[in-house]
């Protein structure tokens, strides 16, 4: 006798919480995630359907595979993830489970997603996200990202949070931490045409950061000895 799992039908999506690396393409006009274990290697957008990563032609997810996107049920269990060493720089996501699923004791496995929101947490040095910059390694074609203030950012490829949503596009809110508890209107301030001052103000910054390193790199250059100095 053939075991038939329970089948469910929700009157709307469910939603889960995941982590994953923020990306930007090569030539800079596409943003997306990339996740942090099974499948990593295969960048997907906001909006995206799942594939077997070992290349079986069967569709996802699988009862007989581990293939599929993956998320959980409560949002500490996936911030939790984000104390791991490996995991410091990944974002926490909020997505929409679409299609068909596998419901698990502590999450889901599912065939299409939507990212709804993606939360950066701080840079490296402690402060509040300001921009995500380049992390010093990839994907084939694809640069990934880590949260950065605007003071670390330097000569870094970044872009700022407001910028990345309108780059990933489909409706994506990206928040620090640390605004994420305070956007609970309703409102996406990450929208084109609707930014407010805590994104300009975050954007000021990031040019402001970037507009003093330029000037640095400068000014060194002019002195005495430097390589655009004078030669004796």
């Amino acid at each position: 006798m053939r075991l038939r799992l329970p089948e469910e039908r929700p009157t709307e999506p469910p939603t889960g919480y995941k982590i994953a690396h923020p990306v930007l393409s090569q030539d800079g006009t596409r943003a997306g995630f990339t996740g942090v274990s099974l499948g990593g290697a295969l960048p997907y957008g906001v909006l995206a359907d799942a594939s077997c990563v070992y290349g079986l032609r069967h569709g996802a997810p699988h009862r007989r595979c581990d293939c599929g996107f993956h998320c959980v049920h409560d949002r500490g269990t996936a911030e939790a993830l984000l104390c791991t060493a490996e995991h410091r720089t990944a974002v926490l996501l909020e997505v929409v489970v679409l299609g068909r699923y596998i419901r698990f004791e502590r999450g889901f496995r599912y065939a299409r997603q939507r990212v709804r929101t993606a939360t950066a947490g701080p840079c490296a040095c402690g402060a509040v996200a300001a921009a995500l910059a380049d992390a010093g390694w990839g994907r084939p074609g694809w640069r990934v990202l880590a949260p950065s203030c605007a003071g670390c950012v330097r000569g870094r490829t970044s872009v700022s949070l407001a910028a990345f949503a309108r780059l990933a596009g489909e409706g994506l809110r990206v928040v620090a931490a640390a605004e994420d508890a305070g956007l609970t209107d309703g409102t996406d301030p990450t929208a084109a045409g609707s930014l407010g001052v805590p994104e300009l103000v975050a954007e000021a910054a990031l040019l402001q950061a970037r507009l003093d390193w330029f000037q640095t790199q400068l000014a060194r250059l002019g002195e005495p000895g430097g390589r655009g100095g004078r030669q004796g």
